[in-house]
């Protein structure tokens, strides 16, 4: 898709990588709608984005959790005249061992408040002759991880979620992507993970590096992006021959597990 021109909807826009995607669409001539729960930090990057891109930058400021604020959301892109892409990229992690996790807040963010986002937003993009549906999973959608059970089970499921709306959707103007980024250098990762990443040499990519991957899967309407190698390789691996990397994440479980400790005494 050519962004130039069109409006892009972006979920949290405020974090990170959200920053990061915003600018690369933004430099790509699209028009965006900044959406967080962060008020000030959307007002920041709309105004950095207004400088650098000029253009009708918008911000709205949800919990999209809440059924209230996406039908406020409705209203205000209703108010705009629609939207062409929809990123739902807002989401949050925790690392931790089972007893540890806090189910219902990454289920309830990662994965439940995507698709009651796509259900109240699906008719307005219809109503495009072409529109675009950008979920951001994980690495961890298709590979199990220890000590990110909630994160891998919220990704695991958006994945799901993504490839029956787009078989649901293939006789529509409506895309369906796929968008699968490894490690981020970004405040979703504690010390702790910081550290066993190191300790364990999992690779983590910049914000930028994954803006980049994604602007360039939508330009191409790619269906399916995963980011990083090996990360590309244990995801094949993983659907195959699943043992493999049981095998693989057996040896590093002690390290795991130690690094999980950690980060629940720092919590």
């Amino acid at each position: 898709m050519n962004l130039k021109g069109k409006t892009v909807l972006l979920t949290g826009a405020s974090g990170g990588i959200g920053q990061a995607i915003a600018l690369e669409l933004a430099a790509a001539g699209a028009r965006l709608v900044l959406v967080a729960r962060n008020t000030t930090r959307l007002t920041a990057l709309q105004a950095e984005l207004v400088a650098k891109y000029p253009a009708d930058h918008q911000t709205f400021s949800a919990d999209l959790t809440q059924d209230e604020d996406r039908q406020h959301l409705l209203t205000f892109v209703r108010e705009l005249q629609g939207i062409d892409v929809l990123i739902n990229n807002a989401g949050i992690s925790q690392f931790g061992l089972v007893a540890q996790q806090d189910y219902a807040a990454q289920l309830g963010t990662n994965l439940l408040m995507p698709m009651l986002l796509t259900q109240t937003l699906l008719p307005e993009l219809q109503r495009k002759a072409q529109a675009l549906i950008v979920n951001v999973g994980s690495a961890f959608g298709s590979i199990g991880y220890p000590g990110f059970s909630g994160y891998s089970a919220s990704k695991f499921g958006l994945r799901g979620f993504t490839e029956a709306l787009k078989r649901e959707l293939a006789d529509t103007g409506v895309q369906v992507l796929y968008f699968a980024p490894r490690a981020t250098d970004t405040a979703i990762n504690t010390d702790a993970v910081v550290a066993m990443n190191r300790e364990l040499g999992n690779h983590s990519d910049s914000p930028q590096l994954v803006a980049t991957a994604m602007l360039q899967q939508i330009q191409q309407e790619q269906a399916r992006r995963f980011v990083g190698w090996p990360e590309q390789l244990f995801v094949r691996v993983n659907a195959i021959f699943p043992g493999i990397v049981d095998k693989a994440l057996a040896a590093k479980l002690a390290v795991i597990r130690r690094y999980a400790q950690l980060s629940n005494s720092e919590a």
